[in-house]
């Protein structure tokens, strides 16, 4: 089963196929994902990278971690699950067992 890297202090200017191309190096690479600004489209400079096997995925750790991209020295890691996140005020309703009631109107 594959395993999904982070790929981080990426240059700006790379494009999803420069990622594949440079983790090819390792293995097969499964899926590529760059992180973008949803409203400039721009690339925040860091992504996701899925190897085919997890023998790959360390092979790509080794290799790559470090590396020089275009005047950048990337870092590439196991990706960590995504925290949930907090809702201002008080978090969800929902998540309390209580029903969403307003007071406003009483």
């Amino acid at each position: 089963m594959g395993r999904e890297l982070y790929v981080g202090n990426l240059p700006y200017e790379t494009s999803e196929n420069d990622l594949r191309r440079l983790f090819a190096v390792a293995g097969t690479v499964s899926t590529v994902h760059l992180i973008t600004d949803p409203q400039s489209g721009k690339s925040k400079g860091c992504g996701y990278i899925k190897m085919a096997t997890a023998e790959a995925a360390k092979e790509a750790i080794n290799s790559l971690d470090g590396a020089l991209v275009d005047g950048r020295l990337i870092a590439v890691s196991e990706a960590r699950p995504q925290k949930p996140k907090e809702r201002p005020f008080g978090g969800d309703h929902r998540k309390r067992g209580t029903p969403a009631t307003s007071r406003r109107g009483r």
